[in-house]
């Protein structure tokens, strides 16, 4: 005796071998022995195995389903009862087990009641189904065609139109991200490579920007009517004016002028050093539209040639310190003895006129390091050195001058026209140690100062390695100062306007803007520390973007230019020569940190991000231990063993200010 059974979820065969109350011990047409229920009998018969099943799906294939559901009652059946009925006599096993497979088949017909017993589909239900199964067909057809498109790189325009929904918030569920994910597994490609091959990216760089965008400015860069309105334009002041003129040092392309500097001469040998910050703490209203909106970007988001502002351009031009102006500031005076010793300071909010803006690249050839000895015929050569001497009694101060440490290298990136140039400058230069200097003096006396009056603010803090920001003063441990409250870049960063608000608050006698316990002070924190992380993220991927496009456009692609020159960091991560991107180096020999070799450039990807380069040869053997920058990590993407904590300067400014300072945070 044979048995036809059903066993998860299909039918097979058998020979009953024995057989208890409960179960069966049958055996296959190959010859495999298994234990079958009972239950899950669904027929006897005494046909043959052998070509059973092979004639019983060829039965069930002449089979119509419109026609035996048109058969079928509205009552629940069994499928040999209904076998009886459709045949008109006594079915063969055959036959009865072509009308099982059958009714198996097609549950939008025929709903499955139990083993072997099925129930008509109702007509409407009936008709629904064979609609959504038709669409799903027609969807597959197009799928199809969209997949034979994709695989001959062509982008459909059905799929274009669902371009930004596929590169920035796929949705898995979506007819087009399928049709995507399908055509890149048969090319093993990656979703953005192929929708990049079908040039449905047709700008690399507005595909990282916009990437950026999407989550950080949702609603568009530009401010609104009302928060450019803000601000007169002939916003006056009723404050004194200095007896002093100041100038400020910056990048040729710098727009936003945040510091300046004055020096004048007082009896018994005192000079007085002014360090003076514009103020638009004065202009800007607290919870008022324009500062609302500067809470929510909390600060300007700097990429190689191009910038989205904290400020709109009508509040920052009543405060820029511009040359020839006249504008509000907050000025920190030392009194400098003639040993360089500061014997008194004092703050204030006053006006000054600015007298002349030095840029960096006019001014470098008069003053650098090979110019210190004597007058190089700049104007400004003398206060220069005299602002030089007293950073380098600064840094000593702080316990961090060391003239034997190597100047690390910063880069300036300048974009014209999709070309990019890449400008290194030694970051502690005289010019950089100048401003650095004495910006670290500005944020670390206003953040005494507020701390004395027991008045909160934002301070950033380093103890035990670890960086972190507060709203209590706390020494930071890298800078060697017992308190560092950003306060030097109102223009640029919330936090700084934020501490400039108290910092006012303190000068002229007023009650503080945010108490003691505020929450909005601790809320602006939180928020600032998150953000301005992911706004410093992003200048680096844009950096490394940039760096990758310079190699493409300098030919490093080319057959006969196919070499570059990079350093050993640690392993087989190297940092290119020129430019701050650092890469892996698959195959790298084993090679002390420092020595210099030359690599064969294989691949540039700028969309994904990557450079694959091949060594080639030692140019150089390590003379001494690699004094790389932590700072260098942040070139590679997702290097996940610490987390960076740089303030970013202006692309467009290469000031080296102490904001610029690298401070490595523990992961």
């Amino acid at each position: 005796m044979n048995v036809f059974f059903e066993e998860d979820g299909s039918f097979k065969i058998a020979s009953i071998m024995t057989e208890t109350q409960g179960a069966l011990q049958v055996e296959s047409v190959s010859g495999k022995r298994t234990k079958v229920k009972a239950s899950n009998v669904l027929m006897r018969f005494e046909t043959p195995l052998a070509g059973f099943m092979e004639a019983a799906n060829t039965e069930a294939e002449t089979l119509e389903l419109d026609f035996l559901w048109e058969c079928c009652g509205e009552t629940e059946f069994g499928f040999e009862e209904f076998s009886a009925d459709y045949y008109g006599r006594k079915p063969t096993p055959v036959e009865a087990a072509a009308i099982a497979i059958k009714l198996h088949s097609a549950p939008v017909y025929f709903n499955r009641k139990g083993k072997g017993r099925y129930k008509a589909a109702p007509a409407e239900i009936l008709k629904a189904a064979l609609a959504g199964l038709e669409k799903k067909r027609l969807l597959a057809e197009k799928m199809a065609a969209f997949v034979e498109d994709l695989k001959s790189h062509k982008m459909p325009e059905e799929l274009m139109q669902k371009r930004d929904m596929l590169l920035y918030e796929p949705d898995k569920n979506a007819f087009e991200y399928k049709t995507l994910d399908a055509a890149a597994s048969a090319l093993h490609l990656s979703h953005l490579k192929l929708m990049h091959i079908c040039g449905a990216i047709p700008s690399v760089h507005d595909y990282h920007l916009g990437a950026f965008l999407r989550e950080y400015f949702a609603k568009g860069t530009d401010f609104t009517p009302e928060q450019i309105a803000e601000i007169a334009s002939d916003i006056t002041f009723d404050l004194p004016l200095a007896d002093a003129e100041a100038f400020s040092i910056d990048d040729s392309t710098t727009t936003e002028i945040d510091d300046a500097f004055s020096i004048k001469q007082l009896a018994n040998g005192i000079t007085r050093v002014g360090i003076h910050i514009a103020a638009p703490a004065l202009g800007i209203a607290v919870d008022s539209t324009l500062d609302k909106e500067v809470m929510q970007r909390l600060s300007t988001v700097y990429m190689p040639g191009n910038k989205i502002t904290m400020l709109p351009e009508t509040a920052i031009r009543p405060f820029s310190l511009d040359a020839g102006q006249i504008k509000p500031v907050l000025s920190l005076y030392l009194h400098v003895n003639e040993a360089l010793e500061i014997i008194q300071r004092d703050s204030k909010v006053e006006l000054i006129k600015v007298a002349e803006n030095l840029r960096h690249d006019r001014l470098e050839p008069f003053f650098n390091e090979n110019t210190l000895e004597a007058d190089s015929g700049h104007p400004y050569w003398a206060r220069l050195l005299y602002l030089f001497d007293l950073a380098v009694s600064l840094e000593k101060s702080r316990g961090k001058y060391d003239p034997t440490k190597p100047p690390q290298v910063d880069y300036n990136f300048y974009v014209t026209d999709d070309k990019v140039s890449i400008v290194g400058r030694h970051r502690g230069s005289p010019m950089d140690k100048l401003v650095a200097e004495l910006m670290i003096e500005a944020n670390n006396q206003w953040g005494a100062l507020l701390a004395s009056h027991e008045v909160p603010g934002l301070y950033r803090a380093q103890m035990g390695g670890r960086v972190y920001m507060t709203t209590k003063a706390e020494p930071h441990q890298g800078l060697g100062v017992a308190q560092y409250a950003w306060s030097t870049s109102p223009l640029r960063r919330a936090v700084d306007l934020i501490n400039q608000r108290q910092i006012i608050s303190v000068v002229q006698n007023n009650q503080p803007v945010y108490p003691q316990n505020s929450d909005a002070l601790t809320t602006h924190m939180r928020n600032f520390e998150l953000t301005y992380k992911a706004y410093s993220e992003f200048q680096t991927r844009m950096e490394r973007y940039w760096c990758l496009q310079y190699l493409i456009q300098e030919g490093f692609l080319e057959e006969n230019k196919q070499e570059i020159h990079a350093t050993v960091w640690r392993e087989n991560l190297v940092r290119l020569d020129h430019m701050p991107y650092m890469t892996k180096v698959y195959g790298l020999p084993e090679l002390k940190p420092g020595t210099r070799v030359s690599l064969q450039v294989q691949e540039v990807d700028t969309l994904m991000l990557d450079l694959r380069t091949k060594f080639v040869k030692v140019l150089e053997e390590a003379a001494a231990p690699v004094d790389f920058d932590d700072a260098d990590i942040e070139a590679l993407d997702s290097l996940d063993s610490a987390t960076l904590d740089m303030n970013t300067p202006d692309s467009n400014n290469s000031e080296a200010t102490p904001d610029d300072t690298v401070e490595v945070e523990a992961a």
